[in-house]
C-alpha cells in the first residue's frame, strides 16, 4: 500500500513539473542568475549600491511608481542606504503627501511613506523584489531557490535589461519584447537604457549596472530588516548546534554506567 501511494506521488510530481516546465517554455520567461552582495546567510547590502538604486528611482521610476509601504525615514537606517539626517530631511521635502488635516497637499517629512504610484497601472514597488520568484527549476521544483533565493531582484534585472526592441500594437496599446516577462510582451517602454544617471562616486552607469543597483534599492525596500533576520537566524542555528551537543552529551552520560554494567554482566 505505501509502495502505491509512494509511486502516485512520484507520478504527480513528475507531470506537475513537466506542466510547469512546459509552461514556462511556452512563455519564454527566462531570468539570469546576479551576484548580489545581500546573497547568501551571511550576506549584506552595499550601502554604496542602495544610494545609487535610490538616486535611479528617484530619477528614473518614480515618474510611474510608488513605494507607499516604505516610510522615507528608513533611508538613514544602518545597513541600508544609511544616509544622513538632513539629506533624509532634504529628500523629503522633493515629495509632496496629502494631509487630511490640513485638507490639502503638504512637502513630505521623514516620518511619511513615500508617495503611491502616479498612473493607475503602473504598480506600487515597495514589494516587487519579493512578489515575484524567478527561480524555479529543475521542473519547476524549487530546488533553485535553495541555490540562489527566490530571484525577485534577478527577475527585476532581468525586465529591465530584457527588452528586444520589437514592439507590436494590441487595441491601440504599444507592447515591447521583453525575454524576462510571463507572457513575452510588455505595456511598459524601457524605462532604462544606460547612462540614465550620473553617480558621484564615479561608478559605470551602464543598462546592466543601473539595473542591478535598482533591483538591489527595491530588494532592500521590501526587505528592510534582512540583515537582522539573518543575524537572529546564524544566532538561532548556533544556539540549536550547542544544545544538540550538550544533549548528546548529557546522554551519553546517563547511559554510560547502565551500559556498561550490561557489559560486565
Amino acid at each position: 500500500m505505501i509502495k502505491k501511494l509512494a509511486l502516485s506521488a512520484l507520478a504527480a510530481l513528475a507531470l506537475s513539473g513537466t506542466a510547469a516546465h512546459a509552461a514556462g517554455g511556452e512563455s519564454g520567461h527566462h531570468t539570469e542568475n546576479v551576484r548580489f552582495s545581500f546573497d547568501g546567510p551571511f550576506g549584506a547590502f552595499d550601502q554604496n549600491q542602495l544610494q545609487r538604486g535610490l538616486k535611479i528611482y528617484t530619477e528614473v521610476c518614480s515618474a510611474c511608481h510608488g513605494l507607499r509601504y516604505v516610510p522615507i525615514r528608513t533611508l538613514a537606517d544602518e545597513g541600508g542606504p544609511h544616509l544622513p539626517e538632513d539629506q533624509v530631511r532634504a529628500y523629503a521635502g522633493n515629495f509632496e503627501v496629502f494631509d487630511p488635516e490640513l485638507d490639502d497637499f503638504r512637502a513630505a517629512t521623514p516620518n511619511d511613506h513615500f508617495p503611491m504610484s502616479n498612473l493607475e497601472n503602473a504598480p506600487d514597488l515597495s514589494l516587487m523584489a519579493k512578489a515575484r520568484a524567478a527561480f524555479h527549476g529543475p521542473q519547476g521544483l524549487g530546488i533553485n531557490q535553495f541555490l540562489y533565493g527566490i530571484g525577485g531582484p534577478e527577475h527585476i534585472v532581468g525586465i529591465l535589461t530584457g527588452y528586444t526592441g520589437e514592439t507590436r500594437e494590441q487595441a491601440g496599446v504599444t507592447y515591447y519584447e521583453n525575454t524576462a516577462f510571463d507572457s513575452g510582451w510588455i505595456a511598459m517602454a524601457p524605462p532604462l537604457a544606460g547612462q540614465d544617471v550620473e553617480f558621484d562616486d564615479g561608478h559605470s552607469n551602464d543598462l546592466h549596472h543601473e539595473a542591478e543597483d535598482v533591483a538591489a534599492f527595491l530588494m532592500w525596500a521590501a526587505e528592510p530588516k534582512l540583515m537582522a533576520r539573518k543575524q537572529v537566524g546564524f544566532v538561532a542555528v548556533t544556539f540549536l548546534i550547542l544544545l544538540s551537543v550538550l544533549l548528546y552529551l548529557t546522554n551519553k552520560r546517563i547511559w554510560k554506567p547502565i551500559k556498561h554494567r550490561k557489559k560486565t554482566v
